[in-house]
């Protein structure tokens, strides 16, 4: 029996297209609660492979305990930077009284300039933070709700996702097979290709981000102690933290750190040691550490890992920022790999032509025809 391939015109694959997204995007959105924990294990389960094959292959453990002790060993790394951060969060709650003092004086002052500068007289300014305040108090109890549904849903993932990255690596080869029995038989170098470079790309990011991690918590607080700066050490594991939010996390955390500092000193001139600090160990981590030590095994340029991780804080959270770029390099692999898509796989690749190049808008027409 032959079958006869359809062909549509462009508006009508466009419109198959804009639907697949739109479906896709439902999907991500409402099955976050389910996606994400099973993502998140999922990468975890491959950066973990290594070890649990040494354990099982070289050590001779069973199959059940090597991936046990993996997953043991990670749980523990994970529980002792949590412990670490803890400890010198503990540390400055002895502090509490002194920041709030302090920060009630810089607001005195924020106070003093708008009404010098703006001419607007402490009662007005009084009266519109009342009426935040009023605003803010009729949500309260939605927030709360809000809180504790997060809070919960948390719980259930610090749980699951040891649970299932176990499981992930228990079964591991049952997953590999599925794939080969669903890829049909002409197909098969394509799929271990891919499916090879996606272990390669999830492992080399992943360990990556840990390595870079460690230098920027470094630097950070190396350049906190030098200005003087109170809490290094801490500031520094949260800008190490926040960094693997790409963009959007330094710039967070330099204002925590500013807040934190105002906290606990008066002088103001902390402030600019902090961005000068930010600046320089971002300048770094971008130039060098990124490329050296994370590597370019996850080819995205700047437009999309921006667009990527916008989308996935919107359907995510942080846990779908920091989940988008090697998301969006395993679709990049993909696509890369499959005929129809090798168009798109440029377009979120990091390599720019020296010039204008028409017959590649063409290409892209042209696949779309």
């Amino acid at each position: 029996m032959t079958f006869s391939t359809l062909k549509f015109p462009l508006y009508a694959k466009l419109t198959f297209v804009l639907l697949s997204l739109s479906i896709i995007t439902v999907v991500l959105y409402y099955g976050q609660n389910i996606l994400i924990p099973i993502l998140l294990s999922l990468f975890f389960a491959i950066l973990l492979r290594p070890v649990a094959v040494f354990l099982n292959v070289r050590l001779r453990f069973p199959n059940v305990i090597a991936v046990f002790v993996s997953v043991t060993m990670f749980v523990v790394f994970v529980l002792a930077i949590i412990v670490f951060v803890w400890w010198q969060v503990a540390d400055m709650t002895d502090d509490w009284n002194k920041i709030k003092y302090n920060l009630s004086d810089h607001f005195d002052h924020f106070q003093r300039w708008i009404k010098q500068r703006f001419h607007v007289s402490y009662t007005r300014q009084e009266s519109y933070i009342h009426t935040v305040r009023d605003e803010t108090l009729k949500g309260e109890s939605e927030l709360m709700g809000n809180t504790l549904s997060t809070f919960t849903d948390t719980i259930i993932n610090v749980i699951l996702i040891p649970v299932y990255t176990f499981l992930i690596l228990l079964y591991r080869n049952l997953f590999v097979k599925f794939l080969h029995k669903a890829v049909k038989e002409k197909n098969q170098p394509l799929l271990q290709t891919i499916l090879v470079q996606v272990k390669i790309v999830v492992q080399s990011y992943i360990v990556g981000l840990l390595i870079e991690m460690g230098m920027v918590a470094t630097l950070t607080t190396v350049g906190f102690m030098l200005f003087g700066i109170q809490y290094a050490i801490l500031l520094g594991a949260i800008t190490a933290i926040l960094n693997l939010i790409p963009y959007i996390g330094i710039l967070t955390a330099a204002i925590i750190a500013i807040i934190v500092t105002l906290g606990n000193s008066n002088d103001i001139s902390l402030i600019i040691g902090i961005l000068v600090v930010n600046v320089i160990v971002h300048l770094i981590d971008t130039n060098f550490i990124v490329p050296k030590i994370v590597g370019n095994k996850v080819s995205i340029n700047a437009l999309a890992t921006i667009v990527g991780v916008i989308s996935g804080g919107a359907l995510g959270g942080i846990p779908g920022m920091i989940l988008s770029i090697p998301l969006m390099a395993i679709v990049k692999i993909i696509f890369d790999h499959i005929e129809p898509f090798k168009p798109w796989g440029f377009l979120l690749g990091n390599s720019v032509p020296d010039k204008f190049e028409l017959p590649l808008i063409k290409k892209v027409i042209d696949k779309l025809n």
